[in-house]
C-alpha cells in the first residue's frame, strides 16, 4: 500500500489530482475510536493517524484542499469548538512530507485550543496551513496573491467553523487578500478596519511572561539580565525593544535568515545584541549563557538533545509548541530544574488582538490592556505565577499543570452559541463539502 505520508506535497497533489479528488476531510469517529476520511483512496492517511494519534487529538475535522490556480495543498485543522469557532493563523511553510505538513496543522490547532481557554477568549481552536514550494523570496506577486484567493475560498467554503488571521511566512497584505474572498478573517490591515500585525502585542505578552518568572524565581527584574532570542522576525524584533527598553544589560540573537540579521543589526546598532546567522539545524545559541531563554523561532527546539545543553534558569518563548513531545519534554526541562512557561500560556497576545478586532477599538484598549497588566487574575503576569506556584507545590512540571488548566477550560461551552460550530463541521462532513 502507497505510504501516503511520505510523499512530498507536490507529489502528494499530484496523486489527489489522479484521483480526482479536489478536497478531502479527516476526522475522529468516536463510536469506531479511530480516523475516518471522506475518499476510500486516502485510507492509507487515515490508518496512519489511528495508528500514531499523538497529534490527532480527537480533532473535530482535518480539511484539506488543492487548489489548482496556485498549486497548492493547503489545510484547516479544527481542534475544539466547545467555546466557540475554531480560530487561529495561516502558515505558509515548506514541508518536507505530507505527514510533516498535515502533522503541523494539527499540533498548532491542539495549541490553539489551549491558547484561547487560557486566554479566556470564547474562541475554540483552529489553524491553517498552506505548503509552500520553493523560496518565498523569489516568489512571483501574481502566484502568491493566487495562493491567498484561494485559501480564501477554502475557508469561505468552512462556512464559519473556522476563523483566522496572520501566522508564520503570511503577511497583512496576504490577510487582505484573503479578506477579499472571506469575511472569516482577522488581522486585516488598518486602513480598511482591522487591527494589523499583532507580532508586537504577542512579544509584549512573552516580556510580561518574563517578568513573572523572574519575581518567582527572586531573581528581580530584566533590568541587568542577559537574554537570549531565538529568531528574529515579525515577533523577535519588537521583543528585543521591549527587552532594552526594560533594561536588560546584553541580547544574544539568531536567525537562519541573513536578511533579518542584517535588519535587526542595523535597527539595534550601538546597543549590547550579539545578533547572528545561524544555519537551520544549528541550536547553538540555546546553550548560550544567559538569564532567560526566547526561543521565538520554529517549535519542536526543547528536546532530549538540547534541553540538558541550556544555561538559562528561564525558558519563556513565543514559538508554537515549544516542546517537541509535551509529556517527555515537560519532565526533562522539569527534573533540569528550568523554569519553563509553556507557549500557550505567555504567547496570547496576537490572537487577543485579533479577537477583540470585531467589537472596535479604543487608545487605551482596557481589553488589551488587562492581559498585560498585573489586577486581573487571568492576566498573562498572575497566570504564570499561578502556573508556577501550583507546580511549585504538586512538584509536578509546568507545563503539565498548564495543560490541564488549558484542557478544563476547552471543555466549557460557549454561553450564547453551544455547539453551532461542531454542527456546521458535521454538516460539512456528511453532506457534500469533499470532492
Amino acid at each position: 500500500m502507497m505510504e501516503l505520508g511520505k510523499l512530498s506535497t507536490r507529489e502528494f497533489s499530484d496523486y489527489l489530482r489522479e484521483c480526482g479528488v479536489r478536497r478531502f476531510f479527516l476526522a475522529w469517529d468516536e463510536a469506531e475510536r479511530r480516523v475516518v476520511t471522506s475518499h476510500p483512496a486516502l485510507q492509507p492517511l487515515a490508518d496512519l493517524f489511528s495508528a500514531d494519534r499523538r497529534d490527532f487529538d480527537r480533532h473535530e475535522g482535518l480539511f484539506v484542499q488543492y487548489a489548482p490556480r496556485s498549486s497548492t495543498l493547503q489545510s484547516v485543522a479544527i481542534h475544539r469548538t466547545s467555546r466557540g469557532q475554531g480560530a487561529g493563523g495561516t502558515r505558509y511553510w515548506g514541508y518536507d512530507s505530507t505527514e510533516e505538513f498535515l502533522r503541523d496543522g494539527l499540533r498548532l490547532s491542539r495549541g490553539m485550543t489551549l491558547k484561547n481557554a487560557l486566554a479566556g477568549i470564547w474562541w475554540g481552536g483552529g489553524k491553517g496551513v498552506i505548503a509552500r514550494e520553493g523560496d518565498a523570496a523569489s516568489e512571483d506577486h501574481e502566484h502568491r496573491r493566487r495562493v491567498y484567493e484561494e485559501y480564501g475560498e477554502f475557508i469561505t467554503s468552512l462556512r464559519g467553523a473556522y476563523v483566522t488571521a496572520e501566522d508564520v511566512g503570511t503577511t497583512v497584505e496576504d490577510m487582505a487578500v484573503i479578506f477579499t474572498k472571506t469575511r472569516f478573517t482577522t488581522c486585516i490591515p488598518e486602513q480598511v478596519g482591522g487591527s494589523g500585525n499583532p507580532s508586537a502585542p504577542t512579544a509584549l505578552g512573552v516580556v510580561r511572561g518574563m517578568e513573572a518568572a523572574l519575581r518567582f524565581r527572586e531573581m528581580g527584574t530584566l533590568a541587568g539580565k542577559q537574554v537570549i532570542v531565538q529568531g528574529l522576525g515579525h515577533v523577535g524584533l519588537p521583543m528585543i525593544a521591549y527587552l532594552l527598553d526594560r533594561g536588560v544589560q546584553r541580547i544574544i540573537g539568531s536567525d537562519i535568515d541573513g536578511h533579518r540579521v542584517a535588519v535587526a543589526n542595523e535597527r539595534f546598532a550601538g546597543r549590547n545584541v550579539d545578533l547572528r546567522r545561524a544555519a537551520p539545524d544549528d541550536t547553538s545559541v540555546l546553550a548560550e549563557e544567559a538569564d532567560v531563554l526566547a526561543p521565538c523561532a520554529v517549535g519542536g527546539v526543547l528536546t532530549p538533545e538540547t534541553i540538558p545543553r541550556i544555561k538559562a534558569r528561564i525558558v519563556c518563548g513565543a514559538a508554537n509548541n515549544l516542546l517537541l513531545d509535551p509529556r517527555r519534554d515537560g519532565e526533562i526541562i522539569f527534573r533540569e530544574g528550568i523554569t519553563f512557561l509553556p507557549d500557550f500560556l505567555v504567547n496570547r497576545m496576537g490572537i487577543v488582538t485579533c479577537a477583540n478586532e470585531q467589537y472596535g477599538y479604543a487608545d487605551p484598549d482596557p481589553a488589551i490592556e488587562r492581559h498585560l497588566g498585573e489586577s486581573w487574575s487571568n492576566s498573562i503576569y498572575r497566570l504564570c505565577l499561578a502556573v508556577l506556584e501550583r507546580a511549585r507545590d504538586e512538584k509536578r512540571a509546568t507545563s503539565d499543570v498548564a495543560l490541564e488548566m488549558a484542557v478544563e477550560r476547552s471543555e466549557e461551552t460557549h454561553p450564547i452559541w453551544g455547539d453551532r460550530s461542531r454542527r456546521i463541521l458535521q454538516s460539512l462532513i456528511h453532506g457534500d463539502w469533499a470532492g
